[in-house]
Order: structure tokens, then sequence, then C-alpha cells
């Protein structure tokens, strides 16, 4: 959809279950090559209080460790809906998503030794840009220095105070949100590693057999962090929902709340639900600029968590809903 008052571009998705539109509004900045992704939400729904996310969260302790990584040996895998026999080699990933510490944690390390600088209410980190064909509506990724997270937004988890990021209290160990695809790339290049394909994605979440979820066949609430799955971050009285902490799904009880054990078949959480993930595949058809992500969300049906379900937003889209983990 185009807005033909000053031609920006605006991505639009309606549910039709639940009444409401989303609006994704990306802009370009005139100073710098920078394009912000504004997320507006209009609710068409009567009498419905907001939900206060930043009220104080529940802190439980999953007992899964963020920094450990999983082995994916090399061979064959069924890939997409369609069960495409596809082949990668052994590589690692992250079990987890990576979380909020870890990525202040980065941000201090890299603001430190020059490799992210603060422009505004803006940290940049710089890109080396993709290949343009001048195609219609295609956007331009140029070298240079790109945003990788917004400062001043109230869902951002971590605080900028001139000199040091902080993660805002309660979500150290929930997954990062509100990051660029720019962002995810920066943090996982710096550590020496790279997003996942999304053949290495894919196979990592449903392993060898043609699973439709992580964990199996079918897919019940107490499984995985989905639109109304009711967990104890969940305000089911209003709109919206939070993330929950990284492998919150791992068969624990928290607080007389059962969750299932949902690892994948290669010991991975959160690989439906909780947050779409970045992939790092650049598309080579010309004119597409966008980036893939995986694994459904917070916000998305249950249908939308299956494997080979993948969405794609512009990479200076960022979102609550978004986040990312790494291979090597």
């Amino acid at each position: 959809m185009k807005d033909k008052s000053n031609g920006t571009r605006i991505n639009t998705d309606y549910t039709d279950k639940n009444g409401f539109y989303f609006f994704s509004v990306f802009f370009r900045a005139r100073p710098r090559p920078i394009i912000f992704a504004l997320t507006i939400t209009l609710l068409v729904l009567a009498s419905c209080a907001p939900v206060d996310l930043n009220a104080p969260l529940p802190a439980y302790d999953t007992g899964v460790d963020p920094n450990a990584w999983a082995q994916i040996p090399a061979g064959e895998f069924y890939f997409g809906q369609h069960e495409k026999i596809e082949t990668t080699g052994a590589y690692e990933i992250m079990i987890a998503d990576v979380t909020v510490r870890q990525y202040a944690d980065y941000l201090n390390a890299a603001l430190a030794d020059g490799t992210l600088k603060v422009e505004g209410d803006s940290a940049l980190g710089y890109y080396p840009g993709d290949p343009f064909h001048g195609v219609k509506h295609e956007i331009e990724i140029k070298a240079g220095d790109w945003e990788y997270i917004p400062l001043d937004d109230p869902s951002q988890r971590i605080k900028f105070d001139g000199t040091t990021f902080s993660v805002q209290e309660g979500y150290e160990n929930h997954p990062m949100t509100m990051v660029t695809w720019f962002g995810a790339w920066g943090y996982c290049k710096y550590y020496e590693a790279e997003l996942p394909t999304e053949l290495q994605w894919e196979k990592a979440a449903r392993g060898a057999d043609a699973r439709p979820f992580p964990w199996g066949d079918e897919i019940l609430r107490e499984n995985a962090n989905f639109y109304s799955s009711r967990d104890p971050f969940e305000d089911m009285s209003s709109f919206g929902s939070r993330t929950t902490p990284v492998g919150f799904y791992n068969g624990q009880s928290y607080d007389g709340y059962q969750t299932l054990d949902s690892a994948s078949p290669y010991g991975l959480y959160d690989m439906a639900g909780n947050v779409w993930q970045w992939v790092g595949d650049v598309q080579p058809q010309e004119g597409f600029s966008d980036r893939f992500m995986k694994g459904g969300s917070k916000d998305t049906y249950d249908m939308d968590l299956r494997v080979w379900v993948r969405n794609s937003a512009p990479p200076m889209y960022f979102s609550p809903g978004v986040g990312f983990r790494c291979v090597r």
C-alpha cells in the first residue's frame, strides 16, 4: 500500500478475527541513510484498556543458559510446507534467542571500542550495503551507518543514560526485541558469528523429520507464547502481550502455570512463538530488499508458528515482536 500524499510505503495487515488493523510505516530520515519504522496500532475494539507494558514482571529463572549453543550435524532435512529435501553443512546455533542483557552488554562493548555510536535517539552501526538494481519500490541499502536500535521508543527495553546502556528491570532474560535486521547482523558479526540462513534456521527448528512444530505435530497453549496462549505475562483483559523469558516453555511449572517441554529435536527453545527471528538471507531477486523472519510471535495465531511459515520486512524494521539468534 502507498500513501499517495507523500509516497511513503505502508504495509498493512488486517486480522479479521480480532478486528485490529496493524500499520507499519517506513520513512527515510534526510540527514543519514536510515529508515525508521513507526508502528501504529489502531484499536477497533470497544471497552479495551491498554496494557501497561512497564508494569513489574514476574521473575522466573527458566534454567536455560542463553550462552549455550547446539550442534547441528551436516545432512539432509525436509524444508518447507511441501517437504523439499535440502542439505546443509554442520554448524552451531544458539539454543535461545539473544537476550536483552546480552544485547546491552554488546552495545556497551561496541560503544567503548568505537564499533557503534549513538546519534540522537538511535544506536548506529556500520553495514557494507547491498547490490542495488534501481527497480521500482526497491530500497537502496548503501554502505554506511544504519540504525541498530531506537532508543526513544517506549517498547525499548534497553536504556541509555548518555554513557552506558542498561536493561529495564525484569527483562534481563527476555529476548532482545526492537532491533533492526542491521542490529541483529551487527551483534552476530561482532562475536564472529552470523545470522542463520532460512535453511539453517528451519533445520534447527525441525530436525530430520517433517514435523510442523519444533516439538511435534500438534500445538497447545502450554507449548509456546502466541496470541491468547494465556501465559503469566499476558493480560487477557486488554489488548497486548509481553515476551516470556527465553526457554520458558521447558516443562517447568511457574507459580502453577505448567509448561510443556517444547524444545526442538536439537534442544533449541523458542523456535516457535515469543518473537519472530530475523534470518540472514539477502535475497537475490532484483528489487527485493526485505529480509525474512521465522517462527511466529506472541502476537500471531498458532498456525503461524509452523516451521515453514515466513514473514518479511525491510531491514530497518523493528518491533516488540521481532528478535534473533546467531549461528557459527
